[in-house]
């Protein structure tokens, strides 16, 4: 059983939306659904390292990318927003030609998924798995008073903009859960965390706020017509569980929910074996 990771990056070219492909030369017999990861913001296709490693030695083919902005993309000015994210993902898959491929996204990268499949539905898509995943909307507005107010979003793009480095490092301590009484808190974690944060652009960085907080995905959840495994941890200090994870899982036709108890917003990394297994047990059915 050859097993294959496959990283992908986005290169800006003249035009917002248009990219290169960088990557390795593939020579495999393996037959098995690709999955295709979405990072959260502003990380990149490094923070599904463990999920890559397991699903690859298990026979599948995994493909996770850099976002605009983030990682070893391109940094543009323009291009920071939902729609473009997901029409750059539909660019790639039609490049790689990717059928019956399972989307994974964490965080912003659920919403990519949502928006994806929204502007560009479901013919290439088998299955989709949301994590700590930001749809419907986080933003609060009278339809969504579940969400955050405003001043949490301008308080996170302040952050960016006057001290990003310290910004990305304190942000490390909710996200991980790291903040709670008895965490056991890995420094290498939160050094991994704010290195993939600097390796994003300072404007993907701060327009991406905009983007995650305040795109509304109801629709994008209502037009997802294929097996949907929705994943949110109960303390999720990003996103809370109660406007999003409950409520996607009442839009999603037939999707299943499972709440992890205690779990932080970056449990792909401190519940990962447990995150682990039910993507494998969900891919096969």
């Amino acid at each position: 059983m050859q097993s294959i990771i496959l990283f992908v990056a986005l290169c800006e070219m003249a035009r917002p939306t248009r990219f290169e492909l960088t990557t390795p030369k593939i020579r495999s017999r393996n037959k098995r659904q690709f999955l295709f990861y979405i990072n959260p913001q502003p990380l990149n296709a490094d923070a599904f390292e463990d999920q890559m490693f397991f699903l690859a030695s298990h026979g599948y083919r995994v493909i996770a990318h850099d976002r605009r902005g983030h990682g070893r993309s391109s940094q543009p000015w323009h291009g920071n927003d939902m729609d473009t994210y997901a029409d750059d993902l539909a660019e790639l898959v039609q490049k790689l030609d990717l059928k019956d491929a399972i989307h994974v996204g964490h965080s912003t990268g659920g919403g990519e998924v949502a928006r994806y499949i929204g502007r560009h539905g479901t013919k290439r898509v088998a299955q989709a798995v949301l994590i700590g995943a930001v749809p419907p909307l986080m933003l609060k507005t009278s339809a969504n008073p579940g969400g955050l107010p405003i001043d949490v979003f301008d308080g996170i793009r302040e952050g960016v903009r006057s001290d990003r480095s310290q910004f990305f490092k304190d942000l490390t301590m909710p996200f991980y859960g790291y903040n709670r009484p008895g965490a056991k808190v890995s420094e290498g974690v939160r050094e991994s965390f704010w290195l993939q944060g600097m390796m994003a652009g300072m404007p993907a960085s701060y327009f991406c706020v905009k983007a995650f907080s305040e795109t509304d995905q109801t629709e994008d959840l209502k037009r997802i017509d294929k097996p949907t495994l929705i994943l949110h941890g109960d303390d999720d200090q990003i996103v809370p569980i109660g406007a999003s994870a409950i409520l996607t899982s009442k839009l999603v036709k037939g999707a299943t929910l499972k709440v992890y108890k205690g779990a932080p917003h970056g449990m792909c990394t401190t519940r990962k074996d447990e995150v682990n297994a039910d993507l494998l047990a969900f891919i096969k059915g």
